[in-house]
């Protein structure tokens, strides 16, 4: 039941919509968070406590080999004044190797809990929340988006967030609380020397500020050109058949390269921009190391800065600055990403879901069967209707044939009776009641389908049939299988019921998938039963099997079914002729045949058409 692609696309969230969305997303997980940031104020605390004991062993040494001054009080030495030298260094010594150790153990403890909080929590629990979502999005979502964006939404894209959460929220705040620390100890230290040190900073933002302008459309286009190339894989696959059929290897090929190669380009440009970025904000922190060592080293000379508990440790502090600031480099790389992976993800996230039950839905487990179209009419979205002012009326346990060219509206009409869509104007009644007032599970739950092509899973045979009844015992299953006229050859399979079919069940014939969907539909016991032209696709040898097993699955069921051969028009009750969405016939088969019309002319060519692969001398019967 296919429809052309109608859904318009509206304009994205602003980035600040965007980062005030993600970071309530990163709220849920607030504990796992708080727990990382807290790690890492511990790291940090001893990193600074690892370099300041450094500072304090440099003076230390100093001060034994030309006597200078020693602030014990500044140094936080309370040591006894018997102590040699090499006890004082060695106890200075196992403190640093103490706090490596801690340090050590710590950076384990925070690549855990990251991993933790990122990949198996919030990567899991959003595709989780995705694909529960696409779920519940009515067909024209799946018309609008191709199945490689949509892939790449579950998989890159959930990504790219778990990238806003794990290297640029958390890093953000790591790296802010870090600069603010490194910061005060190093005003504390000298005001002076902090604030010729840091006299480039501003420049380091400016330049910040113009990367993300010039990158972040570059990102948006190649993840575009990743998502076309993605769709020519896939179709590349799918289609592998036809492109052998038609000799057009060596044209995919160029294709998917061309594709490819793309996605390449577009990546040279963004890695060059990033190439020359970090080296510049590498080029800039090393200004503040020349400022450093000149205007430092005089400062030392002149007394006014000890050397290890000054300029040692100041020096320190300033490359672990330099280095946070280094990461501004990588947090903006990340945020174009996650940005723009993100407003896809939450694209899948807002779509309305058009198709739902009411707040107050009547719930009926068990349906008669009776259908009823209401002037219906209904539209894809576009200008033109597929389906006009229908009003038709189908009593439970009749069969109804609709025969029609194709754009009649034929498929669209079917669609109204489980509410894959609803209508645009008018009402399908079930049982009385309006199809929008019914619980949707219940409403589905007494409708069986089978369609043109039916789609099978890479599980068991049996697994299939009880797809719309997973609790149903083998017996049921088995019994389904028996009205489809399919126990036969899935007992000739290899593992009979329990045989493992492969991809969309491509290791059965098209019978078989045919007749296992017919076994998948009446396993439910429906009493509403939907066959979208199920056997346009089969010989004249299977479609006498595929009848056998429709005869007895019609049998007490409400059945619309989608027909173009007379020996399926045959079998209906009634027979509605759509054109252009309206009904320009209606009638038993006997009546339509002498009723000159659109049936009639179809009848006549098949025929005429049956006659022709007669033998010589064979007589053709009458309609």
């Amino acid at each position: 039941m296919s429809v052309p692609p109608s859904l318009p696309t509206a304009a994205g969230p602003s980035n600040g919509v965007l980062v005030r969305r993600l970071f309530g997303l990163a709220w849920r997980y607030r504990l796992h968070c708080l727990q990382v940031l807290a790690i890492q104020l511990v790291l940090l605390t001893l990193g600074i406590g690892g370099l300041s004991l450094t500072g304090v062993g440099i003076d230390y040494i100093r001060h034994k080999m030309d006597g200078t001054p020693l602030d014990a009080n500044k140094l936080h030495l309370n040591l006894p004044v018997a102590w040699e030298y090499w006890q004082v260094l060695g106890l200075l010594a196992g403190i640093i190797l103490l706090l490596a150790f801690c340090r050590a153990f710590l950076n384990y403890a925070y690549a855990v809990s990251v991993n933790r909080l990122v990949q198996q929590r919030l990567v899991v629990d959003l595709r989780s929340e995705i694909y529960d979502k696409l779920q519940r999005l009515s067909f024209r979502f799946f018309d609008a988006n191709n199945t490689s964006s949509i892939i790449t939404r579950v998989t890159s894209d959930a990504q790219s967030v778990r990238m806003f959460v794990d290297q640029v929220l958390i890093q953000s705040v790591i790296m802010v609380i870090s600069l603010t620390v490194y910061l005060i100890y190093m005003v504390n230290l000298s005001p002076s020397l902090t604030l010729g040190c840091l006299a480039t900073t501003p420049l380091l933002w400016l330049l910040s500020a113009w990367h993300t302008r010039r990158t972040q459309p570059e990102y948006a286009q190649n993840r575009l050109l990743v998502e076309r190339m993605l769709q020519v894989f896939v179709e590349g696959i799918q289609g592998m058949s036809v492109t052998k059929a038609f000799g057009r290897e060596a044209e995919e090929r160029a294709k998917f390269e061309a594709a490819n190669n793309a996605c390449l380009t577009q990546q040279h440009v963004i890695f060059w921009r990033v190439s020359l970025f970090s080296p510049a904000i590498g080029f800039l922190t090393r200004i503040n190391m020349m400022v450093l060592l000149g205007y430092g080293g005089w400062l030392v000379m002149q007394g006014r800065l000890p050397l290890g508990t000054g300029l040692v440790v100041f020096a320190g502090l300033l490359e672990q600055f330099s280095g946070q600031v280094n990461n501004i480099a990588t947090i903006i790389n990340s945020v174009q990403q996650s940005l723009i992976g993100s407003r896809r993800v939450f694209e899948i996230l807002d779509a309305p879901i058009e198709v739902r039950s009411a707040p107050d839905a009547i719930r009926r487990p068990r349906l008669t069967g009776d259908v009823s179209f209401e002037n219906v009419s209904f539209s894809f979205g576009g200008a033109e209707a597929a389906v006009r002012e229908i009003t038709l009326t189908v009593p439970a346990g009749q069969c109804v044939a609709i025969l029609g060219a194709t754009g009649s509206g034929k498929s669209a009409l079917m669609s109204l009776v489980p509410r894959f869509f609803d209508p645009t104007a008018g009402r399908v009644l079930i049982d009385g009641i309006d199809a929008r007032r019914l619980n949707l599970d219940d409403l589905r739950r007494n409708i069986g389908l089978v369609f043109q092509e039916s789609f099978l899973f890479s599980n068991t045979v049996a697994a299939n049939i009880a797809f719309g009844h997973p609790e149903a015992t083998p017996a049921q299953i088995e019994r389904a299988a028996r009205t489809a006229a399919a126990h036969d050859f899935i007992m000739a399979l290899p593992k009979g019921y329990d045989t493992l079919l492969g991809e969309s069940g491509n290791s059965l014939s098209g019978g078989q998938r045919q007749r296992l969907a017919i076994a998948r539909a009446v396993l439910l016991e429906p009493a509403i039963l939907l066959l979208d032209d199920p056997t346009a696709a089969i010989d004249s040898e299977t479609e006498h099997e595929i009848f056998e097993a429709l005869d007895r699955a019609i049998a007490g069921r409400t059945t619309l079914i989608v027909a173009h051969r007379l020996s399926t028009l045959r079998r209906a009750d009634f027979i509605i002729v759509l054109e252009d969405g309206r009904i320009v016939q209606r009638g038993t088969h006997a009546q339509l045949m002498r009723e000159p019309g659109p049936y009639l002319h179809v009848a006549n060519l098949q025929l005429v058409d049956s006659r022709a692969l007669l033998p010589v001398g064979t007589g053709g019967g009458a309609a």
